[in-house]
């Protein structure tokens, strides 16, 4: 291990604590050391260009940017950048993107510390990794039909507690259309009323508050 090059990783979060917690776990590892931090997105890609670490954990949200758009920017300047994006929310919605934008792995910030390392170094190793229940959670959503743009926009608005004509009106639409929406977008989401699917359009990832 010793003659090993240790892995240098670089941590993206907009929480001083959390920043420290990791930093503290990483830097107590043989193989590891923790070589920059940055608390949002325009600092994340400075600091990237710096010092080209070989594994970037990134929080999903950030003040100025979705964790997920500056894992896109990174990218595109250094498409080998292999990013993981740690989080507290489980939507499956967000996996899904994140993966598909080139994310190499997932995690929640609930998970224990031995687990985070352990991904660190599979993910320097060029895999993949994903944990079970969030692998579970996309499996299952898998099937799903996805809500269309227009749908997620309604979603939105009702999550702002906005009535079908104020819908109507702010996506200049009519109140028929408003309803053949909220129509589908139950169906989709297997909700019962409103609340039930605002309530799952969060859990999901599909629209934030």
């Amino acid at each position: 291990m010793s003659n090993q090059p240790r892995i240098r990783v670089f941590s993206v979060d907009d929480h001083p604590l959390l920043r420290e917690g990791i930093a503290a776990i990483i830097d107590h590892q043989p193989d590891m050391q923790m070589v920059a931090q940055a608390a949002n997105a325009h600092e994340a890609l400075e600091q990237f260009r710096k010092h080209r670490p070989d594994v970037t954990l990134m929080d999903l949200r950030l003040p100025d940017r979705s964790g997920i758009e500056t894992m896109i920017a990174i990218r595109s300047e250094f498409p080998d950048a292999r990013v993981i994006m740690l989080t507290t929310f489980e939507g499956d919605v967000e996996i899904k993107h994140a993966l598909e934008e080139g994310a190499r792995g997932y995690m929640l910030k609930s998970m224990p510390p031995k687990e985070l390392v352990e991904v660190i170094r599979q993910v320097h190793a060029g895999k993949k990794r994903i944990p079970p229940q969030l692998a579970a959670q996309l499996a299952e959503h898998m099937s799903d039909e996805t809500l269309t743009e227009r749908e997620v926009e309604v979603l939105g608005q009702i999550s702002g507690g906005n009535r079908n004509r104020d819908i109507a009106e702010r996506l200049f639409i009519t109140e028929e259309t408003v309803k053949v929406h909220i129509k589908h977008i139950m169906e989709k989401l297997g909700a019962s009323d409103r609340t039930q699917a605002v309530a799952i359009g969060i859990r999901r990832g599909i629209i934030q508050l």
